[in-house]
C-alpha cells in the first residue's frame, strides 16, 4: 500500500479563471487586503452629492482639456484668418484666437467639446462652492478635518484662477479685455506688482508671452496641483471616516450607510453618467463662449456690455463699486481704488474661510471630536454669518453687471452703483438679522412639535362641544433626531484680575473670548425636559384616544444598540 501526498491529475478541479486572476494580482499586490476599503461606509444624504458633481466634472475637464489641447495653439503671433466663417475673413488676429476658431468650425465635434469643457468648469465652480457651504453650515469642519478644509479651500481658489485662465486662452476681445483688468490689479499691488507682471504677463501687456505662459499654468501647473490635493482630500475622507446627520443608531463612533462595494460603487458610477449626459446636454444646446461674436482682441477696442463668468462677478462688481481713491507715498502712487476690492477683499475672503475652524474652535473652547453634523438652524448664528458673506457677493455681483441693468431696466447706471455701494452694507447685515430670526422660528417649531405632536388636520368635537384638531406624535426617529442634538454653551465669564490697579491682559483677553462665544452660541432654543416631554405625550394619549403601554419609548433616551459598537455599521 503506497500513499501519495497529491490526488490523481483526475481528481483535480482546476480553479475559475476569474479566482486564478485574482489570486495572481493578490500575489503582486495584496488587492485581499483591501477589504477593509471595500466594506468602507458612506452615508446617505442628498447634500453629499455636491462633492461628487465637483469631481465627476474635474474628470470630464480633464478628458476634455486633452482633446482640445491637440489642435489648440497657445501663440500670440499674427496671421490672416482664411477660415470658413465669412465676416473674420481677412482679419489679423493671433494664432490662439484663430486656432480656438478653426477648433469651433473645422475640426469634428471641436465645437461640443469647447462648449462641454466650459460648462465642466463653470459647473465644477459651482459645485465646490456648494460643497464648501454644505461643509461650512453643517459643521463639518471641525475637529478633525481642520486640514480636509484647508485643501477644500485652497481647491476652491485654483478651480476658480484655472477658470480664469482657460477662459482668457481664446485672446478674444471678451477674455482680451478680462486680461487687462488682471493686468491692471497686478500693477496696483504696493512693491511687488511691477515684478508679477513681468512674471505673469512677460511685459508690457499685451505682450507675446501672456498666452503661451497662461497655457502652461493652465494645462500642466494647477491641474496637477489640483489632482493631488484632489487625491489627498478623498484619502483624508476615508481615514478619518465620512460625517453623517444625527439618528438613530448613528453615533461619535460609526457610520451608518452602505458599503463602497458594491452598492455605493454602483450608485457612483451611474451618478457620474447623469452628470455627464446632463453637461453633454448642456453643450449640445446651450451656446456658451461665443467667441467670433466678440472677435479678436485689440488693446483700442472693448466688446459692449462685456461680462466675465459668473464666478468673477463679484470682483468685477467691487471695482466698479469702490470709488475711486490713490495717494502717493514715497514717490510712488498707490492705488486703492483697485487695490482694495481686486486683492485685499478677495485676501480677506479666503482668510475667513480657510481659518474659521480655529477660530470657532479657540472662541468656544471646544476641543472634541466631531463626526455628527449640525442642522443649519441648530446652529443660528453660524447660518446667518454665512448667509450674510453670501448676500454680500450677491450685491457685488448684480453690481458687476450695472450697465446691463441701466439698458434693460431703463435706469441710472450712478443710480444702480450708489445702491450698490449702500447694500454692501446694508444687506448684508439685514440677511444676517433675518437668517437668524427664521433659525430661532425653526428651532421653536421642532420644540412646538415634539410638545404638541404634528397636525393631523382631523377635528375632534369634545364632550362640553369645543372643537379641536387632534395632533399625533411624532414619529421615534424624528423625535431621537431632534432631541438628541448637543446645546453649545458660551464659555463662563472670567474673574477679573488686576495688578496693581492695571488690568490683566489675561483677564481681558478671556473676556473677549467669553463675549464672542456668548455671541456664537447666542440663539438656541433648548430642548424640552424629560419631564415636559412626559406630560406631552399623556396630553397627547389623551386627546388622540390611543392606547399606550406605559412602559413605551421616552423620547431623548438614547436607543438600545444590541451588540458591540463598530467603527462602521452597515445599514
Amino acid at each position: 500500500m503506497s500513499i501519495t501526498e497529491d490526488a490523481p491529475q483526475r481528481e483535480r478541479t482546476k480553479a475559475p479563471q476569474g479566482e486564478r486572476i485574482a489570486d495572481w494580482a493578490d500575489g503582486r499586490l495584496g488587492i485581499y487586503q483591501w477589504r477593509t476599503l471595500m466594506r468602507k461606509v458612506f452615508p446617505e444624504h442628498w447634500s453629499f452629492m455636491f462633492g461628487e458633481i465637483a469631481l465627476y466634472s474635474f474628470i470630464i475637464l480633464i478628458l476634455t482639456g486633452l482633446y482640445l489641447t491637440m489642435f489648440f495653439n497657445p501663440s500670440m503671433a499674427h496671421t490672416v484668418y482664411e477660415g470658413p466663417h465669412v465676416p473674420l475673413q481677412g482679419v489679423q488676429m493671433s494664432e490662439a484666437y484663430a486656432s480656438t476658431l478653426r477648433i469651433s468650425f473645422e475640426v469634428r465635434g471641436g465645437l461640443f467639446i469647447r462648449q462641454l469643457h466650459h460648462w465642466a468648469a463653470l459647473t465644477m465652480i459651482a459645485a465646490t462652492m456648494a460643497h464648501t457651504l454644505r461643509h461650512f453650515l453643517t459643521g463639518s469642519f471641525r475637529k478633525p478635518r481642520e486640514l480636509n478644509w484647508l485643501i477644500g479651500v485652497v481647491l476652491l481658489v485654483l478651480v476658480t484662477l484655472e477658470g480664469f485662465l482657460g477662459y482668457s486662452l481664446p485672446d478674444d476681445l471678451l477674455s482680451g479685455t478680462g486680461l487687462r483688468i488682471a493686468e491692471g490689479v497686478t500693477l496696483a499691488i504696493p512693491l511687488v506688482g511691477t515684478y508679477l507682471t513681468m512674471f505673469l504677463f512677460g511685459g508690457e501687456f499685451p505682450s507675446t508671452d501672456v498666452i503661451p505662459r497662461f497655457y502652461s499654468f493652465h494645462i500642466l501647473l494647477l491641474p496637477g496641483i489640483m489632482l493631488a490635493l484632489v487625491t489627498l482630500h478623498l484619502i483624508l475622507v476615508v481615514y478619518q471616516k465620512h460625517t453623517q446627520f444625527r439618528g438613530p443608531g448613528r453615533t461619535q463612533k460609526n457610520v451608518v450607510g452602505q458599503p463602497l462595494m458594491p452598492h455605493y460603487a454602483a450608485k457612483a458610477g451611474g451618478f457620474f453618467f447623469l452628470v455627464s449626459g446632463v453637461l453633454a446636454l448642456m453643450a449640445g444646446i446651450a451656446q456658451i463662449n461665443a467667441v467670433w461674436v466678440y472677435g479678436p482682441y485689440r488693446p483700442d477696442q472693448i466688446s459692449q456690455g462685456s461680462q466675465p463668468d459668473w464666478y468673477m462677478g463679484f470682483l468685477e462688481g467691487a471695482l466698479r463699486a469702490f470709488p475711486a481713491w490713490e495717494f502717493s507715498l514715497a514717490g510712488y502712487t498707490v492705488n486703492m481704488g483697485v487695490l482694495i476690492p481686486a486683492a485685499v477683499l478677495p485676501t480677506l475672503l479666503i482668510g475667513i474661510a480657510a481659518f474659521w475652524p480655529f477660530i470657532e474652535a479657540w472662541i468656544t473652547g471646544d476641543k472634541r471630536e466631531h463626526h455628527l453634523l449640525d442642522r443649519p438652524r441648530e446652529q443660528p448664528t453660524r447660518t446667518a454669518f454665512v448667509s450674510s458673506l453670501a448676500a454680500f457677493y450677491l450685491v457685488l455681483f448684480f453690481g458687476g453687471a450695472n450697465d446691463i441693468l441701466a439698458e434693460r431696466f431703463h435706469l441710472s447706471m450712478n443710480s444702480i452703483t450708489w445702491a450698490v455701494r449702500v447694500g454692501v452694507f446694508v444687506v448684508p447685515a439685514l440677511t444676517y438679522v433675518i437668517t437668524k430670526r427664521i433659525c430661532i422660528g425653526l428651532q421653536r417649531r421642532d420644540r412646538d412639535k415634539l410638545l404638541h405632536g404634528r397636525e393631523t388636520g382631523r377635528i375632534k368635537r369634545l364632550p362640553h362641544g369645543e372643537f379641536v384638531e387632534v395632533h399625533e406624535r411624532l414619529q421615534r426617529e424624528q423625535e431621537y433626531m431632534l432631541l438628541s442634538r448637543e446645546i453649545a454653551r458660551p464659555l463662563p465669564a472670567p474673574v477679573r484680575e488686576d495688578r496693581d490697579g492695571v488690568p490683566n491682559p489675561r483677564s481681558r483677553k478671556e473676556m473677549v473670548r467669553h463675549r464672542l462665544s456668548r455671541w456664537l452660541t447666542g440663539g438656541q432654543i433648548p430642548n424640552p425636559t424629560p419631564q415636559e416631554m412626559r406630560q406631552a405625550l399623556e396630553h397627547l394619549d389623551h386627546s388622540a384616544g390611543a392606547d399606550h403601554s406605559p412602559g413605551g419609548h421616552v423620547p431623548g433616551a438614547r436607543p438600545a444598540v444590541e451588540g458591540r459598537e463598530s467603527d462602521q455599521q452597515v445599514h
